[in-house]
């Protein structure tokens, strides 16, 4: 009786560690949609894609919520250990790290109602460019968590230099042009804002490629990790 009662708790626990990945799963393919609708906005010049990200974000945070009850029920009940401390230790970081992707798409797709008013800038398919790179590494480091794999991380890890170097080239090019045309200047304030808000992106995927390293190995995501 003793022995059917322990299975039944070890099922039960295996079940809620599952549920926890499979709820920081839906959460993570959330975000990804809202910073590809929000680019869109961006891209297209197109204001009506706006409010889907904005409802996506109330979505993103109950998510946030979910998550942070599932892992301390886990805490309280069954005191994880070993694997499952540091899966759970890793979700609470990543679902925070993902909650604010969230909110930096939704603040990128409120500059399109702002950029819809102005001419197509010259400098939109860097945007364009410098979104497509982040947007790829939060979709790698999504697969990394999904499939407990550290090489997409570490990959993600590595276009962390790239994405700065892009956006430090685009806010350069953007500040040349609002200096030679006034004209420039209120629409480049908006571009330079989401630039920044991708950039931050990246850093908070390149956050997630930590955790998910962790997770993984129980050790630090190093330098050496990458250049390997």
């Amino acid at each position: 009786m003793a022995l059917s009662k322990t299975a039944h708790i070890v099922t039960a626990y295996g079940e809620e560690l599952d549920q926890l990945a499979d709820e920081l799963a839906r959460m993570g393919g959330m975000v990804e949609t809202q910073l590809e609708t929000a680019l869109a906005a961006i891209v297209r010049r197109d204001a009506s894609l706006v409010a889907g990200v904005r409802e996506r974000e109330k979505q993103v945070n109950a998510m946030q919520d979910d998550v942070e009850k599932r892992v301390l029920r886990l805490f309280a009940l069954r005191q994880p250990l070993a694997t499952d401390l540091r899966m759970t230790i890793s979700a609470l970081k990543i679902a925070n790290d993902l909650e604010r992707v969230g909110d930096l798409a939704k603040n990128i797709a409120y500059r399109a109602e702002d950029l819809a008013e102005y001419a197509p800038l010259s400098l939109l398919d860097q945007v364009e460019r410098l979104g497509a790179i982040v947007v790829k590494q939060l979709h790698e480091v999504l697969d990394a968590l999904s499939s407990a794999d550290v090489e997409p991380a570490i990959r993600v890890w590595r276009t962390d230099d790239e994405v700065d170097e892009r956006y430090n080239a685009l806010v350069r090019q953007m500040l040349m042009s609002m200096t030679e045309d006034p004209g420039q200047v209120e629409p480049g304030v908006h571009i330079l804002f989401v630039a920044k808000n991708l950039e931050r992106i990246g850093d908070h995927a390149t956050n997630v490629a930590e955790a998910v390293h962790f997770m993984v190995t129980a050790g630090p995501l190093e330098a050496d990790d990458a250049k390997s």
